[in-house]
C-alpha cells in the first residue's frame, strides 16, 4: 500500500520516519505534485540484531604461515609505483 504525505501539512519528521520504519512505501507531495516516491525493501531477518564479537585466532586452523609484520610494513610494490613518473615514456 502506498501511502501519499502533503509536505506542507506534515506536522513532524517523527511521523514520516515512523511510516518508513513500517516498511511502507509513500509518495511525497507538494502543492498536488509529486516530489518523491519512496520504496522501502524489507530487510533481512536477522541483519538489525547485534554483531557476533571478533576472536583472535578464526583462522588459525588453515595452518597459513604468514609473517607477523604483514600488513604493518611498507609494500615495496606500492612503493616503487609512488617512484614511478605519472605519465608513462614513450
Amino acid at each position: 500500500m502506498t501511502i501519499q504525505f502533503d509536505i506542507a501539512k506534515l506536522n513532524s519528521l517523527d511521523e514520516l520516519l515512523a511510516v518508513i520504519d513500517a516498511g511502507e512505501d509513500m509518495t511525497l507531495v507538494r502543492d498536488g505534485r509529486i516530489i518523491a516516491t519512496v520504496n522501502v525493501e524489507k530487510k533481512p531477518e536477522g541483519l538489525d540484531g547485534p554483531k557476533a564479537q571478533r576472536r583472535l585466532g578464526a583462522w588459525e586452523h588453515l595452518k597459513l604461515d604468514l609473517p607477523d609484520d604483514l600488513f604493518i610494513g611498507p609494500d615495496p610494490e606500492i612503493e616503487a609505483l609512488m617512484d614511478a613518473p605519472i605519465i608513462p615514456r614513450t
